[in-house]
């Protein structure tokens, strides 16, 4: 037991000293090939920092024969970003978060709560009347795979727009300007690697943790795994916050809830026994409803713009995604 609490642990380690290198290679990369602030929170740094779910993901459905712990992962990473705006709330100091952040964020988690709820209806759906299979795969992982590109389209124009009207948060994008662009691909790629390994390991590691402890799959994959794969995105996050790039922190946490939904179609090409939602615990439906609840409470918090904390020193949203998260995390352990 003890030993495989220390594999996970390094696993816990690995992943979070890699994820801040290649977040910040990631970042230098952005601005020295012109592509600016623009895609650093929404697109590059959020799939770099999602590299984690994406080979946990693959090796649990590839490897291991454990489709819950991918899916599990996914939807439990998505409630673990928006739990990690609260820790944000709480480390700015200078007020509410989502104050200062643009109300474009809200356009953004609209999409999120778009493509979380798209496979969970899909996998309610499969349970229920049909497995919606082309071939092993199922026919929404094609619709999958479009609805991301067409999203990120729609958040490059909107982002486009919001960049030319105010031009912020660009300088944040090259923390080292002495950083040579073959240096920094060098790194990125190293860091890459780095994650790639332990996320590749932590399936292993995950589906010995749910065999020892007899916990089901989803619940360790949504709790345990979702934790550690998103540790680079906290850590990017809290970067930028010190740094004062609000709208990347932001960013990073929604755009990675989005490409998050989109590894589902990737693990389901991987999974050769089938479509892949038609093969897992329908108590991940729920865990997609707890990432649309508190997605909501994100796009309200951007609405009301809040102008101060409450006295317990975080905004009124910040403690509607605790009560929602242990709420959820205990209600999805007891099923």
């Amino acid at each position: 037991m003890i030993i495989v609490w220390l594999k996970f642990i390094a696993c816990v380690l690995l992943i979070l000293f890699a994820g801040r290198s290649v977040a910040k290679y990631g970042d230098v990369i952005a601005d020295k090939t012109g592509l600016g602030g623009l895609w650093i929170g929404v697109v590059l740094v959020a799939i770099a920092t999602s590299l984690p779910e994406l080979f946990t993901g693959i090796t649990a459905v590839a490897f291991l024969d454990a489709p819950n712990l991918a899916i599990g992962d996914l939807f439990g990473a998505n409630t673990f970003n928006l739990l990690n705006l609260a820790l944000l709330d709480i480390a700015h100091r200078q007020g509410p978060l989502l104050t200062k952040a643009s109300p474009r964020h809200a356009l953004t988690a609209g999409y999120s709560i778009v493509m979380v709820m798209f496979p969970a209806t899909c996998l309610l759906i499969s349970s229920l009347v049909s497995s919606l299979a082309i071939g092993w795969i199922g026919i929404y992982t094609p619709i999958i795979f479009v609805m991301y590109l067409a999203i990120v389209m729609m958040i490059f124009i909107f982002e486009r727009q919001e960049q030319e009207q105010s031009p912020t948060d660009t300088e944040t994008a090259t923390e080292e300007e002495g950083i040579t662009l073959r240096r920094a691909y060098i790194y990125y790629g190293i860091s890459a690697v780095v994650i790639i390994g332990a996320g590749t390991w932590l399936a292993f590691v995950g589906k010995e943790l749910a065999e020892i402890t007899g916990w089901e799959q989803s619940f360790v994959g949504s709790l345990f795994i979702a934790f550690t794969t998103t540790l680079p995105e906290i850590t990017v996050s809290f970067s930028a916050l010190r740094l004062g790039a609000i709208d990347l922190c932001v960013a990073n946490m929604i755009g990675s809830n989005i490409f998050n939904m989109m590894i589902i179609g990737i693990d389901d090409l991987f999974f050769t026994e089938g479509p892949i939602l038609a093969s897992v615990s329908t108590s991940h439906v729920f865990t997609a409803m707890v990432v649309a609840l508190m997605s909501g409470i994100f796009i309200a918090g951007l609405i009301s713009r809040p102008q101060r904390k409450t006295p317990l020193g975080l905004s009124w949203y910040s403690i509607a995604f605790i009560v929602v998260f242990i709420l959820g995390a205990y209600i999805n352990f007891t099923i």
